[in-house]
């Protein structure tokens, strides 16, 4: 059973609940495109009621938008790619559950040995939520706010806490570490 937790952000997409997924070129999350029978539908209910003197002057289409609705979702036993703007979004929405971070760059030889094993924790620990976040340029000012100093560093929180560090390559230490802050 994959529980997923959804956050709402400020998207680019609109979508509408019918037709087939795309991933829009603006845009990483998928959205619906609205369907030939779904427009024609539409054209059909506009004439009906134009003929009944109901006109929608200077009205367009309605289409729900994804400002609501969308966000990043994780999926727990998968490890989720975060940024800037959707980490602290994502880790509220866990509420009390164990988040557990690994911060690295893509240049970092120990993170890449870490990565497989990483992604093995995910799929042990279906009560963690798992998150990963590339500490390059544009994360920076995330990765200063949570005190990273080496590459890979391993944060865990609890409540949006941050509760336990593992810095270094050190799978061992961080199994521990994960093992304590589910147990307390």
């Amino acid at each position: 059973m994959a529980l997923q937790l959804q956050v709402s952000l400020s998207t680019t997409t609109c979508s509408n609940s019918s037709s087939s997924s795309y991933r829009s070129p603006q845009s990483s999350w998928p959205t619906k495109q609205r369907s030939i029978s779904d427009q024609v539908g539409f054209v059909r209910a506009e004439k009906r009621r134009e003929t009944m003197g109901v006109r929608n002057v200077g009205m367009k289409r309605p289409v729900r938008c994804s400002l609501d609705t969308a966000g990043p979702v994780v999926t727990v036993g998968q490890v989720t790619e975060v940024c800037k703007d959707t980490f602290w979004p994502l880790v509220k929405a866990a509420g009390d559950k164990t988040v557990v971070v690994d911060m690295y760059t893509q240049w970092c030889g120990p993170c890449k040995v870490m990565a497989p094993q990483y992604q093995q924790l995910s799929e042990k620990y279906l009560d963690v939520v798992f998150l990963k976040l590339d500490c390059n340029q544009d994360n920076k000012p995330l990765a200063k706010e949570l005190g990273m100093k080496v590459v890979p560093t391993f944060k865990i929180l609890k409540e949006s806490k941050i509760v336990k560090e593992v810095t270094g390559a050190k799978f061992d230490n961080l199994v521990v570490a994960i093992e304590s802050v589910r147990s307390s």
